[in-house]
């Protein structure tokens, strides 16, 4: 198509059928820009609060394997932060609905953590929902991340699980003061939860971590649910063995109380730097719970004070037990100025009264 020279198109030199398909493709390009424009939108409003950038995660070395996936240092956006890795098995392995069972527990466990604000509760950061374009950053370049892994961004806490701090502890015990503590700092996490109704249903050392001036934050809320306005709408064996209350391993219904029970065995952990029932199977302990009543040993050692809040707090009746925010009260009462724990002041080793060992 040429102009004439006084600038006039001639109308039989007019390409129609040409003219037609440019004008077709540009406006289908412009539609395909505004559906995809609108798709961006769409999918920026349906995104979740609780949902992070992917680009700006940088994935390290695990430091933790579960049943489901892995923990890993990592950065994000220039912080510290421990990434939980949920791997839900290759395709093919889980049935649709398995996996489609996990992702609601996963959605919910996030739900539940991204609203929490509490000096012993672990900071969320936000979570990734599984998608097959997301590549993740490693210190090695860049992977693909497979549809079935979702990832939980939390603070990196470098002081470790409160377990491993316990353990390193057996043989030589912990100052009263620190033990007293320590309790008080996972009391008054849970207290917080509970207020918010939120029973964490697998209280144990090993879901408790440290950060670097000592401090007990509560961790893992894979099992952690609203508690139920119902009672019955909560049963089923949820927890660890050792630290489950009777009406949990009874599979009868339970409230907030069964972390009342699973802290006073934590404390009484805490104190002595021990395993509850080491020696036990878990048909032992699950009969000797429920049937015989068993609990911990206390040291003769234990101050009636701290004592008196084990008993309470693992009573056969969760009725009995007491609230988090009074054990938080007892705890905050009880004077540590003069020692009581498993290391006399006077002396460098630990009581006598409960091991055979003592020393460093």
């Amino acid at each position: 198509m040429k102009e004439s020279s006084d600038g006039f198109v001639r109308a039989d030199q007019i390409d129609l059928k040409r003219l037609d398909e440019q004008l077709e493709r540009h406006l289908s390009r412009a539609w395909t820009m505004e559906k995809k424009k609108e798709e961006g939108e769409k999918e920026r409003v349906t995104r979740e609060e609780w949902e992070i950038d992917p680009s700006k995660l940088i994935i390290k070395g695990a430091i933790a394997r579960g049943t489901f996936g892995t923990v890993h240092r990592g950065v994000y956006d220039g912080q510290d932060v421990a990434v939980k890795l949920l791997d839900w098995g290759e395709e093919g392995q889980r049935t649709e609905a398995e996996i489609a069972s996990l992702r609601s527990a996963f959605t919910q466990e996030v739900a539940v953590w991204h609203k929490l604000d509490h000096p012993n509760v672990t900071k969320f950061i936000g979570a990734i929902m599984g998608a097959s374009e997301l590549n993740i950053q490693t210190e090695n370049g860049q992977i693909d991340m497979p549809s079935n892994v979702c990832c939980v961004v939390v603070e990196y806490l470098p002081g470790g699980a409160l377990k491993s701090y316990l353990i390193k502890n057996r043989r030589k015990k912990l100052a009263f003061k620190v033990v007293v503590q320590l309790a008080l700092d996972l009391a008054r996490g849970l207290s917080y939860l509970h207020s918010k109704k939120i029973v964490h249903r697998d209280v144990k050392t090993e879901n408790m971590l440290l950060d670097k001036t000592r401090t007990v934050k509560i961790a893992d809320f894979g099992v952690a649910r609203v508690e139920a306005q119902n009672p019955n709408d909560m049963t089923g064996e949820t927890g660890t063995l050792g630290y489950m209350a009777p009406e949990v391993l009874n599979g009868n219904p339970y409230n907030r109380k069964c972390d009342v029970y699973s802290f006073g065995i934590c404390l009484w952990e805490i104190y002595c730097c021990d395993m509850p029932y080491p020696d036990l199977s878990f048909s032992e302990v699950t009969s000797a719970v429920v049937r015989q009543n068993l609990r911990p040993e206390i040291p003769r050692c234990c101050p009636s004070s701290l004592a008196n809040i084990m008993k309470r707090c693992w009573d056969a009746n969760p009725d009995k037990r007491p609230e988090m925010d009074e054990v938080v009260s007892m705890l905050e009462a009880i004077d540590t100025s003069k020692g009581g724990g498993m290391i006399p002041l006077d002396q460098p080793q630990g009581c006598l009264c409960f091991r055979k060992y003592r020393g460093p």
